[in-house]
């Protein structure tokens, strides 16, 4: 039994469920062909599962089908009110998931963020938003680390979603940086993960397609690149969004300001900062014309500011994920291959899932290392795409 959880506003009322749903340890829910017709009959599922699952060994077949429907949903740009909701929280449920059930269905929440930012709505934005942001807040306080490895991974697996998926990491870099180095208040660390994770509104779609492209910029694209900030913040108003900060934020996410953080408003420090992550995930992402960049370079280019020197904000970044952060594929002096899972008590020694012996050969399962340890010493960072053995996302986040 192999199960998977569901995202709860994926359910249609009054429709039939194409697989049977499971709760806690797997007991049976519901058939597949129930129809929950209500709120409320989704809420007595709740109460009795406390948190809803597919079995895949069962219903394998069926819920990648369901995935794929909505998936082509998407591609085809139907408004929001067209397609099943796809948020992170159910607001018809009133029963709260625990906090320990595992991690959330990451490539859901990538193609619901990427419907949202590329066609809002003005009549349920705020609410799906908001929905989204606290849910990857709420797992992002339990396990950061978990959070960086999944979103580390899908940055460097596939392009599609770009646009969702650098937003994702970027607001979740940034909090992480403004809660544990610079140890903002929560009432500054939550408009900027709301920042970050709406600060290419503007051009969501262009972000999709150039990920894709392998030729340069017309000159169009280019226009609607460097005007993306503004225009940005102008669907935020649209949509209802007052927050200063947060659209200052966005407004200034793009400028050239090097210099002391203390000597910037609010606004633009948070834009500082979302820029330098914004750099980071960029480099560490594929394109169709051009190979990712190291993680190490990709931490360099965001410690340096447009001077060459030592970037306040940038520093700040190096110092929370660490010169290898979780989701970095390493080689160790062992001559052994693994991925980071978790940060360590230094910058430079995480620890690290060894999968790929020093022959080069696939381990079977993952062997832990401290790399703090002479023998297991990181030597060099290693490009995702070198690496032939993968796990699947699930499996790593388990680790």
């Amino acid at each position: 039994m192999k199960l998977v959880e569901l995202n709860l506003s994926t359910i249609s009322f009054g429709q039939p469920i194409p697989f049977a749903l499971r709760g806690v340890g797997g007991s049976l829910l519901a058939n597949k062909g129930f129809v929950i017709r209500s709120a409320d009959d989704l809420r007595v599922l709740l109460a009795r599962g406390q948190t809803l699952y597919v079995d895949t060994d069962e219903s394998g077949e069926s819920y990648r089908a369901f995935l794929a429907q909505l998936q082509s949903l998407l591609l085809s740009d139907k408004p929001l009110n067209k397609i099943t909701s796809m948020t992170m929280q159910s607001a018809a449920a009133a029963v709260e998931v625990p906090q320990d059930m595992g991690p959330p269905a990451w490539r859901e929440w990538q193609l619901g963020l990427t419907q949202l930012l590329r066609n809002p709505d003005n009549s349920d934005f705020a609410s799906r938003f908001e929905d989204l942001f606290s849910a990857l807040n709420n797992y992002l306080l339990k396990n950061p680390d978990g959070a960086l490895l999944a979103l580390m991974q899908m940055s460097a697996e596939e392009t599609r979603y770009y646009s969702a998926t650098h937003a994702m990491l970027v607001s979740v870099i940034c909090m992480t940086v403004a809660r544990e180095t610079l140890r903002w208040p929560e009432n500054r660390i939550l408009p900027l993960g709301r920042a970050a994770l709406s600060m290419n509104m503007g051009m969501a779609r262009l972000q999709d397609d150039l990920a894709q492209q392998s030729t340069p910029l017309t000159p169009q694209q280019a226009q609607e690149v460097d005007q993306h900030s503004d225009a940005s913040v102008s669907i935020l108003r649209a949509m209802g969004i007052t927050d200063p900060l947060w659209l200052d934020a966005v407004k200034t996410h793009h400028h050239r300001a090097p210099g002391k953080l203390a000597e910037k408003t609010l606004g633009q420090q948070m834009a500082r900062l979302i820029q330098r992550a914004d750099i980071f995930g960029a480099r560490i992402a594929p394109r169709a014309n051009r190979e990712p960049m190291s993680v190490t370079s990709a931490m360099q280019a965001s410690y340096y500011d447009e001077t060459k020197s030592m970037d306040e904000a940038g520093a700040a970044l190096v110092k929370a994920l660490g010169i290898y952060p979780p989701g970095a594929w390493v080689k160790l002096a062992s001559e052994e291959v693994g991925v980071v899972i978790r940060r360590g008590a230094s910058a430079s020694a995480p620890r690290v899932a060894v999968l790929l012996n020093r022959s080069g050969m696939p381990t079977g399962e993952p062997i832990p290392r401290d790399t703090a340890q002479p023998a297991w010493k990181i030597v060099s960072p290693v490009a995702h795409k070198e690496v032939r053995v993968r796990l699947p996302l699930e499996k790593l986040l388990a680790l």
